[in-house]
């Protein structure tokens, strides 16, 4: 188990928080403390349960020895035996080191992969899913880009989704996610395959990224769109280029003023991102890699519409719940993920 020592140097350090914020802090140090507050205070919670299983035993185990009590004592000893593996368990998962990036909001990119115009179909049903997620989720969706085809598809899609956790539950999506179905525009009802990609990236903060105003070149240009989705629009479509990287990002929406805010933050995000995998290749090269590292070309789940399945590849789950799925139920497929990633962490840690 967890070293006595470091257990209670979390519980002093969670206290040491709950005075400083009772003190009123500045708004600067208010939010830094209560971030830390708030991460440590789930941890302290598990704790505060190990610890009261633990003093529940021992008080049962000196009941044994009453002939009076010997029974109830046998009852109760059962029942928090059968507890504390469990306990301890949540105290392990717990105590893995968090990814700095969970609790931020994410910048969703989607793309259509091989297929051609399905698999343009199949990006703006992705689109729709993860869309409907957010809505069961209380989550702010925002459409940031969209090169539409001519038949309702995406070539590409790209969403800022903002609320509590959205990067920690939406980092396992990233990959080539795979359809297999009739076409709308197969007249021999054969079944294709077609594919997407999807990269979600976390929102940078602007002490992450800073951007030399100097090393982006902003253009603006008519917005333009299938089936006449921008008539009569001014020039209001933002396009910034980074120099240094080559990065192009743009956002088409209605506002000049929030396609450049969205586009600037697109960016950075992206900028963020390729800085975190570079931070984290040595780590990411050292895993196994059972739920994968996010590497975008990496096949991760296939939607298989005649049998109404849905197989994810790195954990070998699969769902008969095609529907339920696509129309945003995703808690089920995310809960097994992040599962696994926490056992796969723990076991490295106790190897």
């Amino acid at each position: 188990m967890v070293p006595e020592e470091k257990l209670a140097g979390i519980e002093h350090r969670f206290q040491f928080l709950e005075a400083k914020l009772g003190e009123g802090p500045s708004a600067a140090e208010l939010a830094r403390l209560s971030r830390e507050y708030a991460a440590l205070k789930p941890v302290v919670e598990r704790i505060g349960e190990w610890r009261r299983l633990r003093t529940e035993a021992d008080e049962a185990e000196r009941l044994l020895a009453d002939p009076e009590m010997r029974e109830l004592a046998e009852e109760e000893l059962a029942r928090i035996r059968a507890a504390l593996p469990e306990a301890e368990q949540a105290l392990r998962i717990a105590l893995l080191p968090k990814d700095a990036a969970d609790d931020r909001a994410a910048i969703l990119e989607i793309r259509a992969g091989t297929g051609g115009e399905e698999a343009a179909l199949f990006a703006a049903d992705l689109a729709r899913m993860y869309q409907r997620l957010a809505e069961r989720r209380g989550w702010r969706w925002e459409t940031v880009d969209e090169t539409p085809t001519e038949i309702g598809g995406f070539k590409e899609y790209i969403a800022s989704v903002k609320g509590e956790g959205v990067f920690a539950q939406l980092k396992f999506e990233s990959g080539v996610h795979r359809v297999q179905r009739v076409p709308v525009t197969e007249s021999g009802g054969r079944i294709h395959t077609s594919a997407a990609t999807v990269a979600v990236l976390p929102e940078a903060e602007d002490v992450d990224i800073e951007i030399d105003p100097s090393d982006i070149r902003i253009d603006t240009m008519r917005a333009s769109g299938a089936g006449g989705q921008h008539v009569n629009t001014t020039d209001s479509a933002v396009r910034i280029t980074h120099i240094p990287t080559g990065i192009v990002v743009t956002s088409s929406e209605k506002s000049q003023h929030q396609n450049r805010a969205r586009a600037m933050e697109v960016l950075r995000a992206r900028l963020y991102d390729e800085e975190r995998r570079r931070r984290d290749s040595e780590r990411a090269a050292s895993r196994k890699g059972q739920v994968g590292s996010g590497d975008r070309s990496e096949r991760i789940r296939t939607y298989n519409f005649p049998q109404g399945r849905v197989t994810d590849h790195r954990i070998g789950l699969t769902l008969y719940r095609l529907d339920e799925v696509m129309a945003g139920d995703l808690d089920q497929v995310i809960a097994a993920l992040i599962e696994a990633d926490q056992a796969e962490r723990l076991a490295e840690l106790e190897a």
